[in-house]
């Protein structure tokens, strides 16, 4: 039995519809105060602030050094930023989800949001190019355009995505509640470590969090996208489909031609006299016979007639050898004399 989606989608009725979140005038406010502390950000490390000053004060305390003893523990715990596993782990759950709603929504949302967060994250990375504490060459400098690619935080940016999309996507105010608090508990602890294990200035970890609720609160705008390809999709597997029904009811192709069994000419040929050869004989047109197609008997028969064609080739007269001790069999017919006078006895 077949527990894919798409099976899922051919044996249930039609879904229930499902509310998406709209870009309320509250979502829009959340919207610009959060691009304006991106900004902020940015703007206070290019110009070298006070900003710049606490991340040069915040690495040089050295965290990892003052508690060593958390070291193995967040060493496994910043794995909940990484891009890969953590796609893979809410790919599987959200898989399950389009396979109970009937639905392609939550796997296309996902692929939308993490498409956005590499575009938008990946631009600002390669245009500052900031370098990160262990690679910083002058104290109290900002490090940008050096050739680095860690502002902002990746790792933060994509916690606040990949978990926060299992918030976006609930389907009742309590679990939308509760998966928010878990997505945010997740980020901040994501951040902080990167700061702690030394691989990201503070401000990283705050442009990261700016970065990847920036996303989540512009996902509303890409809704409709998200359905036409939805839909799309749908329409491809439908097309597929079709190809294949039609495909499997086609006619199958023309059977070979089978080998006919012919008489061998007798003046002819290497086999004993009345011996017989196979010869492949192509199906004749409808309504005529293999024999009765002109085209057809010329290749049969090789340039021979047939049997009714031929000459009789049975000799004349009597089949049976002469007998020594036996006298030809006349026809019982005497001979009679041309002329008148009695037969001698």
């Amino acid at each position: 039995m077949r527990t894919d989606i798409f099976a899922r989608l051919d044996r249930e009725p039609e879904p229930p519809k499902i509310e998406t979140p709209r870009m309320s005038r509250h979502r829009i406010a959340l919207f610009g105060g959060t691009l304006a502390f991106y900004v902020a950000i940015v703007v206070a490390v290019l110009v070298s602030s006070w900003l710049v000053a606490l991340d040069w004060k915040v690495m040089l305390f050295r965290p990892y050094q003052q508690w060593p003893e958390l070291h193995a523990f967040l060493d496994y715990y910043v794995v909940l930023g990484q891009r890969g596993p953590t796609a893979v782990m809410v790919a599987s759950w959200l898989g399950w989800r389009s396979w109970r709603q009937h639905t392609l929504r939550p796997l296309l949302t996902l692929g939308a949001s993490l498409l956005l967060l590499n575009l938008s994250v990946g631009a600002v990375k390669l245009g500052l190019g900031r370098l990160g504490p262990h690679y910083a060459t002058q104290i109290g400098s900002a490090e940008l355009f050096a050739g680095g690619d860690i502002f902002p935080s990746g790792h933060t940016a994509n916690a606040v995505v990949t978990w926060g999309i299992l918030a976006y996507l609930a389907t009742t105010p309590r679990a939308r509640r509760y998966l928010s608090a878990l997505s945010a508990f997740v980020s901040l602890g994501v951040g902080l470590t990167t700061v702690y294990i030394g691989t990201h200035w503070l401000s990283d970890v705050l442009l990261g969090w700016a970065a990847g609720l920036l996303i989540l609160l512009a996902l509303p705008w890409f809704e409709p996208l998200i359905t036409r390809a939805e839909v799309l999709v749908l329409s491809v597997r439908e097309q597929w489909r079709a190809r294949r029904r039609l495909r499997a009811s086609a006619p199958a192709a023309p059977a070979a031609p089978e080998p006919v069994l012919l008489p061998q000419s007798l003046s002819g040929g290497t086999g004993a006299e009345g011996a017989l050869e196979a010869v492949s004989v192509e199906p004749a047109p409808e309504g005529q016979g293999a024999i009765g197609h002109p085209g057809a008997r010329a290749r049969a028969h090789q340039g021979h007639p047939l049997r009714s064609e031929r000459t009789p080739v049975t000799p004349a007269g009597s089949r049976r050898p002469p007998h020594a001790d036996r006298a030809p069999r006349s026809n019982g017919t005497q001979a009679r004399p041309v002329t008148g006078g009695s037969v001698a006895p």
